[in-house]
């Protein structure tokens, strides 16, 4: 099943709080993750940007949104306990709590927080952090499209340039001259050019970079990989527009040159992980407090 969203965690929550005890958020993540009978993998799921879990998240976030109508209390910071507010609530034993239900508590018992810097609390199904990275991946997907849309348009000649910034911006090559110079000189046997793995040139990196528009199949990875051991070269980076195929990904794992497989997905992506081909329009932080700042 999907990981429970905001609305369906803030009756658990508060239930779990009907105890009177002080409880640390911690334990009742675990304890509402057996309560809703979350699987290992819901339970350890992740936040796009990998950085939380997304069950965690948003637990802490229902305990904010109960904690802003007066239903839970922080008594101390990663701890909460039921409010008499909160206790009432229980006792008039609702099926659920979501926006409606709260509305209408502001309603007949009177606000708790500032009206005019409430947040909107229609769409609480997912906390604001996880709509933000969303929207991110959303935007980042949607651009990753039309990069490599672009990049299908460009020359052969202008697309070993855009290869060479992609893997000088990574660390390899050494100058962006040197990396030019190497990228197609080469040419034969399936092979594009080569590349330094580091700026000192300890080792050459072997280079096929092609416009496809169709999958790339096994022979052509084949047929890289020979052309590899042609070389005495252990290891070559087999760089496309399309796609490879599932056997393609196989036997380029399988061999013992390490070959490396960039599709066109991971080709965009890597283009906008390192400014290739792109700009920074607008930079947003996201900070959130630092417990190691404040005294205990």
């Amino acid at each position: 099943m999907a990981i429970p969203g905001i609305q369906s965690i803030m009756l658990p929550l508060l239930e779990m709080a009907g105890d009177n005890k002080t409880h640390r958020l911690r334990d009742a993540v675990d304890l509402l993750a057996d309560r809703l009978g979350l699987t290992d993998d819901e339970r350890h799921e992740r936040t796009p940007d990998g950085r939380q879990k997304r069950f965690y998240l948003r637990v802490t976030f229902a305990r904010q949104r109960l904690r802003k109508f007066g239903l839970l209390e922080d008594p101390e910071y990663g701890q909460f306990r039921i409010t008499e507010r909160g206790r009432r609530v229980l006792e008039s034993k609702p099926s659920r709590i979501d926006p409606k239900f709260l509305r209408q508590l502001q309603d007949s018992q009177g606000p708790v927080v500032d009206e005019e810097t409430q947040p909107d609390e229609e769409n609480t199904a997912v906390t604001p952090e996880e709509a933000l990275q969303d929207a991110y991946e959303t935007l980042r997907n949607s651009l990753a499209e039309e990069l490599l849309a672009q990049v299908m348009q460009v020359s052969p000649a202008f697309f070993e340039l855009l290869v060479v910034d992609v893997l000088v911006s990574m660390g390899y090559g050494g100058s962006r001259k040197d990396a030019g110079e190497a990228i197609g000189q080469v040419g034969d046997e399936g092979i594009d050019g080569i590349i330094k793995e580091d700026r000192l040139g300890l080792d050459i990196i072997y280079i096929q970079a092609k416009r496809w528009t169709g999958t790339v199949s096994r022979p052509e990875v084949q047929k890289f990989a020979g052309a590899l051991q042609g070389k005495r070269a252990k290891k070559g980076v087999f760089i496309t527009t399309s796609s490879f195929s599932s056997e393609a990904v196989r036997f380029a794992n399988s061999i013992e040159n390490k070959v490396i497989l960039i599709d066109g997905k991971q080709l965009a992506e890597l283009m906008i992980d390192h400014g290739v081909g792109v700009r920074t329009d607008a930079t947003y932080e996201l900070k959130r407090i630092d417990a190691d700042y404040f005294p205990e």
